[in-house]
């Protein structure tokens, strides 16, 4: 991990986030050898797909207008879940629905097997930018706008950490909280200062 730092303190982190794999049993899926603009019926349309395992699955389908990122929540989640659940994905699938906005800037919207629409998915981002660069969509260094941001996504070439794509992402307090405990709650947790056990 790589910080960068702005009066005193972090304001952008960046991190190896290893290298993509594009063969089939990887994902893993029902077919062997690389799934590169694959074609996959889904949900009784049919869509070309190429996955990526970036430790975990990833199904990256390329959308060419704006209509996946103005569609109402309802609608997503039944297309999120035909994906995650496709016989096709032997564990399950995370979907990423790419635009390519221009060759070093992709637009995505993500749904993750278990959670549901998120608004950022790091290793999603990655997927859609292995996937755009592999199949000459993108430049392997793109931002990539998801619903929560912008990351910016480099899939190196050469030196020692070719292959590998690295991520930088903002680092922002999101949350911040305070809670207080009486002797009671200490004692209960076990805790020094809280009384007997």
């Amino acid at each position: 991990v790589a910080l960068r730092f702005a009066d005193g303190h972090v304001n952008a982190a960046t991190v190896d986030m290893g290298a993509p794999e594009f063969e089939g049993p990887a994902i893993p899926v029902r077919t062997g050898g690389p799934v590169i603009d694959y074609p996959l019926e889904a949900g009784g349309a049919n869509y070309r797909v190429t996955v990526v395992s970036m430790g975990n699955p990833h199904c990256v389908v390329f959308v060419g207008d704006e209509t996946i990122f103005g569609a109402e929540d309802a609608a997503f989640a039944r297309l999120g879940g035909t994906f995650e659940h496709h016989p096709f994905f032997a564990s399950r699938v995370n979907t990423e629905f790419v635009r390519v906005l221009a060759a070093g800037r992709l637009r995505m919207r993500v749904w993750e097997r278990g959670s549901g629409e998120t608004f950022a998915c790091g290793t999603g981002a990655c997927a859609a930018l292995a996937a755009a660069a592999h199949t000459g969509r993108a430049n392997r260094r793109a931002i990539v706008e998801v619903r929560g941001g912008e990351l910016d996504v480099e899939w190196r070439e050469g030196g020692a950490d070719a292959g590998h794509i690295f991520m930088t992402g903002d680092a922002v307090e999101v949350f911040r909280g305070r809670i207080e405990l009486d002797a009671a709650d200490l004692a209960a947790a076990g805790e020094p200062g809280g009384g007997p056990k």
